[in-house]
């Protein structure tokens, strides 16, 4: 599990209680009921309105998996794969079918599946860009769609304040009270921008960024399983490979050397 997701809002809560608290403010008096109602409900009324229900359950279902993953490395399969094309220069592809069943990844597994039944190259390419494309598309939605709501959120709190200042002129007649009001009335701004920007912005950039090294690595991979297919030699196969991961991929050990 890659913890940066979940360590960075606590932190940033954890830097925000610190910062009041040496303020000599009490914590406890932005936790108010109104501006919390209206900020929260508000902003996820305005994003499911903004999209379907269906992008909101998968858009939700997409955080847990999101904060929880471990970051996708872009040549994790690299070495699995050159391992696959010494095999397949030696015996043949067919011979791989053993080792198919016992690949962990699934877009590896079932694209060298797809490759031992003869699909044809072109083809194969096509179904696999296919699958990432899609893959890419449906991570854009769920992303989209706590950035759009990163965007709401201030607007959202402004609107909280205003109707907490039309109330706060309300009572003019009462100055011992003014300055309690007006600063409850900006605390709907204060929740506003705080969500926006320690929770909404930054779980969809998290959705995005862990999309983007999931759909890295299948690319490499399909480049990979279509040069083991090709019945590539094996060390061009992870020279290709490694010049592909961001970074240089790791040095390829001797034994890929000796192929």
């Amino acid at each position: 599990m890659d913890p940066a997701g979940i360590v960075g809002i606590l932190f940033a809560f954890g830097a925000i209680y610190t910062a009041l608290t040496l303020e000599g403010a009490d914590p406890m008096s932005i936790l108010l009921p109104a501006p919390l109602i209206l900020v929260w409900g508000g902003t996820l009324g305005v994003g499911l309105a903004g999209h379907t229900l269906k992008d909101a359950k998968a858009a939700f279902a997409a955080v847990p998996r999101a904060m929880r993953a471990k970051a996708p490395q872009p040549g994790a399969n690299v070495d699995v794969v050159v391992k696959l094309a010494e095999r397949a220069r030696r015996e043949g592809l067919l011979a791989l079918e053993d080792d198919a069943r016992q690949v962990e990844d699934p877009f590896l597994r079932e694209g060298l599946q797809a490759a031992i039944d003869g699909t044809d190259p072109e083809d194969l390419r096509v179904i696999l860009e296919d699958r990432i494309a899609t893959k890419r598309a449906t991570d854009r939605v769920a992303s989209k769609y706590f950035v759009d709501m990163g965007g709401y959120a201030p607007t959202i709190g402004i609107i909280g304040t205003v109707i907490s200042l039309v109330h706060v002129l309300e009572n003019l007649s009462d100055p011992g009270a003014l300055g309690h009001s007006i600063a409850a009335a900006f605390v709907a701004t204060l929740w506003g921008i705080l969500s926006a920007n320690v929770v909404w912005l930054p779980i969809g950039n998290r959705i995005r960024r862990i999309s983007d090294l999931e759909c890295q690595q299948m690319e490499i991979t399909l480049e990979g399983l279509l040069a083991v297919q090709a019945g590539a030699n094996p060390r061009l196969v992870g020279e290709r490979l490694r010049s592909l991961v961001p970074g240089g991929g790791d040095k390829p050990d001797a034994r890929t050397e000796a192929a």
